[in-house]
């Protein structure tokens, strides 16, 4: 079996754990530089991810409310003052990516971004979800944003691409970083797995959630990848991309396209095998 298959089982594994489960929170991790102005700044497992500029930063994710504390260390640790901090958007809107949301507009007086959808989710801190995986600080959406809207600060510029499924509001975001005089195209990618007991067919909560699915994994394999990045470490081999830029291979080490096709495969794969049992079961 090779490498990409058995980094899809892993991924696969976990995505089917329990959303409200917080026994084991991620562990603290050493911040870096991806590639360009991109940097990491989140946890052993939950992403952050921080792009940078003299005209302040953009902050996407906060991982729980009880590792935020994390990504703002992180940010510190890479030599930026939390107060440049000034956009925080989200990849969607459940309690293990935007949990430290309201810390971290707190400590940075940034402007919390979102598409419409998940606005709700996070002004009403996940009660008006429709999966109810759990619950977080509510907090305030400065912006609304439509899908391919962009976010835009001292160079950079973000642009969200609303594929619902996970939740309401589900964002990829889309990017270019440029490192060494090589332009790379950044997908993060949102989480596209299906929570313990949602249903795709006639989900009362949520009745057209099967055909948001399908839509978004049609969007999603679309979109030109270099770098592979995402909600959850294990999705894009945070660790072994890691290991690579530290012996040498630099940006290029999270260059990724194929792994990002077979991320969707497999998880595209799940979403049609439930919905075949569920239609079977009727």
């Amino acid at each position: 079996m090779n490498r990409v298959a058995l980094l899809l089982i892993a991924a696969l594994l976990v995505v089917t754990a329990p959303a409200t489960s917080q026994q084991s929170l991620p562990t603290a991790v050493p911040p870096f530089k991806i590639a360009g102005n991109l940097h990491y700044v989140g946890t052993s497992d939950v992403t952050a991810f921080l792009f940078t500029s003299a005209a302040g930063h953009i902050l996407v994710d906060t991982t729980y409310e009880k590792t935020a504390p994390f990504v703002a260390d992180s940010i510190r640790a890479l030599g930026f003052k939390l107060e440049d901090v000034k956009i925080i958007l989200s990849s969607h809107a459940h309690f293990d990516h935007v949990g430290g949301h309201a810390m971290l507009k707190k400590l940075t007086g940034a402007e919390v971004v979102a598409t419409a959808e998940d606005a709700i989710n996070l002004e009403s801190g996940g009660a008006k979800s429709f999966d109810k995986v759990g619950e977080f600080a509510r907090v305030p959406v400065g912006r609304r944003l439509k899908d391919g809207d962009t976010v835009q600060l001292g160079g950079t510029t973000l642009t969200a691409h609303h594929v619902a499924g996970h939740t309401e509001g589900n964002t990829a975001w889309t990017t270019t970083v440029q490192e060494s005089g090589r332009r790379y195209a950044v997908v993060i990618a949102p989480s596209m797995s299906i929570n313990p007991g949602v249903k795709m067919v006639n989900n009362p909560a949520w009745p057209g959630v099967g055909d948001a699915y399908a839509a978004s994994f049609k969007r999603l394999k679309a979109m030109r990848c270099d770098i592979f990045l995402a909600p959850h470490a294990v999705f894009f081999d945070l660790a072994g991309k890691r290991q690579k830029q530290q012996g040498g291979a630099g940006a290029d080490a999270f260059v990724d396209p194929q792994g990002y096709q077979a991320f969707l495969d497999g998880l595209e794969k799940k979403y049609l095998e439930q919905v075949r049992q569920e239609r079977q079961a009727r």
